[in-house]
């Protein structure tokens, strides 16, 4: 069969958007391209099945619709697979529905996030053929692909379907083959076709990355902690799972083999923890991997030791993204985050002692806190900053994602103010609190100008040792630029 692997090209006013390999979605006025771990390991999968399988991802490769829309026709693929998230899952529709008219013959597959808390949504609003329900829609895409080969589109004959997938019957009706299960064994991922996904699309346009080319990973689906209200991927992943230490090691020696690279970030939800954690980190110092290439990975404050953390400068760990959402302890045990409030700032002081750079992310807009409880969120950044325990940072206004507890919890209470998916693209809030809009978007900007303190400035130029430092620091400015204008706020800019 003739596969296809692709993200359509979706123009907005807005930006560019942040679609594949991400929690939280956001338009970017500044591009951020994060490599698709598991439809990469899809398109993988199904070559070494034997398929002709094309890799289509027409935002990173910047596409025009009618670029994109002549690939297809030339591919002419049986069935394609489109990874889609709530703010452009109304897009979505509409290229599914384009696509059927070019080629009506062609299977869609749907999968991510948004199409698993509502599948029948979808396939009540375009034409798709299949959606794929759970995070393991790499395996689940492999087991299909015979069944289709030898039953159709339909799967009514099919003895022993997939678990987690929605269909059309035959007569037209829309039936399912029960709740995804998360049961595959990572170990069994084969090693991934990083020239036939693109890698080098992904290895520059990246905030992630201080020396380029980059390239990611992915050991764990999807986070050890998994509790988190608002992540919109423990609708996916309700079951953690991780590859051995060895084999993420032996991942990396291919890849430092293979490609000049400089830079690898992890990004499963949190890395593993303990045991696993210095197995990995001794490892990397035992093969020398850690004098060849930098490692990051996102973490969660108050869980490692300080000698866990310096292991792990040793190993050439450096970029450490964690998130911390919020300063306030009860907004935290609310939305049952990992870690304690008081815990914070000291995780960032142990991992910049062993030579990490910190990235944090804060979220603001909590329908129960205070404007006073949002501005201590701000003032840790700042006071953060201030100090040198972190080098750069995120922010997001909090989005109560289809599928999360935190969704539930808003519709429950009378909190949500839309469900015009649209509009679920941090360019506003969608959950009533008690500040306005505009301080609720005036406040995340304030978390981002934290970045341009005195002090920080100065002590960042202090450190510059090479043309790479200049050129890190120049990129990071250009990207905060970027993001204050992301969250500048206005109803006029929500019209795609």
């Amino acid at each position: 069969m003739k596969v296809m692997i692709a993200y359509p090209p979706i123009p907005s006013r807005k930006g560019v958007p942040l679609l594949s390999q991400n929690r939280q979605f956001q338009w970017f006025n500044r591009p951020t391209f994060v490599y698709p771990m598991v439809p990469a390991y899809a398109a993988t999968m199904a070559r070494n099945a034997g398929h002709d399988v094309l890799w289509a991802d027409g935002i990173a490769q910047r596409q025009t619709p009618r670029e994109f829309a002549d690939g297809f026709r030339r591919f002419a693929p049986d069935i394609v697979l489109m990874e889609t998230k709530t703010p452009v899952v109304k897009a979505t529709w509409r290229a599914v529905s384009e696509l059927k008219a070019l080629r009506p013959d062609c299977m869609v597959a749907l999968c991510g996030d948004h199409v698993t808390a509502l599948p029948s949504e979808s396939m009540e609003n375009c034409p798709a053929d299949f959606i794929i329900t759970g995070g393991d829609y790499d395996f689940t895409l492999g087991d299909l692909l015979p069944l289709i080969q030898s039953h159709g589109r339909a799967l009514d004959g099919a003895a022993n379907p997939p678990a987690g997938i929605f269909y059309r019957r035959a007569d037209g009706e829309v039936a399912g083959t029960g709740a995804f299960r998360l049961t595959r064994d990572l170990n069994t991922l084969p090693v991934l076709d990083r020239d036939l996904t693109r890698w080098e699309l992904y290895s520059r346009e990246n905030g992630n990355f201080r020396d380029t080319p980059g390239t990611y990973t992915m050991v764990g689906r999807d986070c050890w902690w998994g509790k988190c209200a608002f992540c919109s991927w423990t609708t996916i992943y309700n079951r953690w799972r991780a590859r051995t230490p060895e084999s993420l090691l032996d991942e990396i020696g291919v890849l430092i083999g293979k490609y000049p690279l400089r830079e690898i970030f992890d990004d499963t939800g949190c890395f593993p923890a303990g045991k696993w954690l210095r197995t990995f980190c001794e490892g990397m110092i035992s093969r020398g991997y850690n004098k060849r290439v930098t490692f990051g990975c996102n973490m969660i404050p108050g869980v490692l030791t300080q000698e866990l953390y310096d292991l792990m400068g040793a190993a050439n760990f450096r970029f450490v993204l964690f998130g911390l959402e919020s300063a306030s302890q009860s907004t935290l045990e609310r939305v049952k985050k990992c870690g304690k409030a008081k815990d914070i700032e000291e995780s960032m002081r142990m991992a910049k002692r062993a030579g990490l750079r910190p990235h944090v992310t804060c979220m603001v807009g909590y329908p129960w806190e205070t404007e006073a409880e949002a501005r201590e969120t701000v003032a840790m950044t700042r006071r953060m900053f201030a100090e040198g325990s972190i080098d750069t940072l995120q922010a997001t206004v909090v989005i109560p994602y289809p599928g999360t507890p935190l969704f539930r919890e808003c519709r429950e209470n009378g909190w949500l103010k839309t469900e015009d998916w649209d509009r679920y693209d941090m360019r506003e809030p969608v959950m009533k609190t008690s500040m306005p809009d505009e301080v609720v978007m005036e406040l995340t900007r304030g978390i981002y100008s934290s970045f341009l303190t005195p002090s920080f400035v100065w002590r960042k130029l202090r450190e510059i040792r090479s043309l790479r430092d200049v050129s890190f620091l120049f990129r990071a400015a250009v990207r905060v630029l970027g993001h204050l204008l992301d969250f500048r706020g206005g109803k006029t800019k929500h019209r795609p």
